[in-house]
């Protein structure tokens, strides 16, 4: 028993510590690493440029870093983008109890195909996934084609870039909030 409290204690204090070392990046920085998402983005996704092209903003939060052992934390930050100009900075934050095992680093992608979605997101103040708004997640690696019929929707996501191992792959109940960069 006192050896799983200590491997639950180890792991948020490792969250905790990820958390801080991810929030601590200038704007600059969170650009060079959202350009850096989009190609990878491109490169992975067929069509990805021509899709970003009829969303109404795209919100890229690239380098997220989720882990845990039962107990699970994940972080990053990243900009939104309307067009080509960056019209906010957020962040995404979760954290969960149950079957997680791992850690992974990824690229968050969320297309707003609708007006009205994207308002919503926009006025918010914090944002979560799965009961603010739906979306539909498409995982893309290798040996994976995105599901076309999931295309339709309000708002897409989509994780790309993955390294590690994490037995999950949700972004239900992650939290986006604005940022000051």
């Amino acid at each position: 028993m006192r050896n799983r409290i200590a491997m639950l204690m180890l792991t948020l204090a490792a969250c905790l510590l990820a958390t801080s070392a991810a929030g601590a990046e200038t704007a600059k920085e969170i650009d060079a690493h959202v350009d850096a998402a989009l190609n990878r983005f491109e490169s992975q996704v067929k069509g990805a440029r021509e899709l970003m092209g009829k969303a109404n903003a795209v919100l890229v939060i690239p380098r997220v870093i989720k882990g845990g052992i039962f107990l699970a934390g994940e972080y990053g930050e990243g900009s939104l983008r309307a067009g080509s100009r960056i019209v906010g900075y957020y962040s995404i934050a979760s954290a969960s109890f149950g079957l997680t095992f791992g850690g992974e680093v990824k690229d968050i992608i969320i297309l707003f195909m609708d007006e009205q979605a994207y308002r919503k997101f926009r006025e918010s103040k914090g944002w979560e996934a799965g009961v603010d708004g739906n979306i539909a997640v498409i995982k893309v690696g290798a040996g994976t084609s995105a599901d076309t019929s999931k295309l339709r929707e309000s708002i897409i996501g989509f994780v790309v870039g993955v390294k590690g191992l994490l037995v999950d792959a949700s972004l239900k109940g992650s939290k986006l909030t604005p940022i000051k960069r």
